[in-house]
């Protein structure tokens, strides 16, 4: 057999997204704005959730994990219910969306940047498509991950 033609091959190695870092704007009231920055990351092993970490200048970080499909669709429509919401601003000089994280005693809303997050998240797209994001996932281990997590009731 031809070395070309050999039955064992090494499996490529998924392509690397580089974190995509932009300043956004959190909206603090109606009038007053403070920018920070925001870095969205992908992992291949997990495609259909972006981390997004917020540093502001003091203070710490907010770190938050967000659907991957919620993102894409914030761009051009409302997306998302519940603790996170996305969609476009008004038409304008520079494309943004807003994003509105809420949790239990917090809602904050960003002014995002959506042409560079538009070309992140379409690479993101060419090395895990959409309909390929669940075929990696260990179903057993994600649902046994669910009943035995703290906090859950065993009867």
């Amino acid at each position: 057999m031809h070395r070309d033609q050999s039955p064992l091959r090494a499996r490529p190695e998924p392509a690397h997204v580089p974190p995509l870092s932009v300043d956004v704007d959190q909206l603090l009231d109606e009038f007053t704005r403070q920018s920070l920055r925001a870095t969205f990351h992908f992992d291949p092993d997990m495609p259909a959730v972006i981390s997004v970490e917020f540093l502001a200048e003091r203070g710490p970080g907010l770190l938050w994990r967000i659907g991957r499909e919620l993102l894409h669709h914030g761009l051009t429509a409302m997306s998302g219910s519940g603790e996170v919401r996305m969609w476009p601003t008004l038409p304008g000089e520079h494309p943004a969306s807003w994003l509105l994280l809420e949790a239990p005693e917090v809602e904050v809303l960003f002014e995002v940047p959506t042409a560079d997050l538009a070309q992140w998240l379409d690479a993101t797209y060419r090395v895990v498509p959409a309909e390929a994001e669940m075929a990696g996932l260990d179903w057993d281990a994600f649902l046994h991950g669910l009943l035995d997590s703290p906090g859950t009731a065993a009867d």
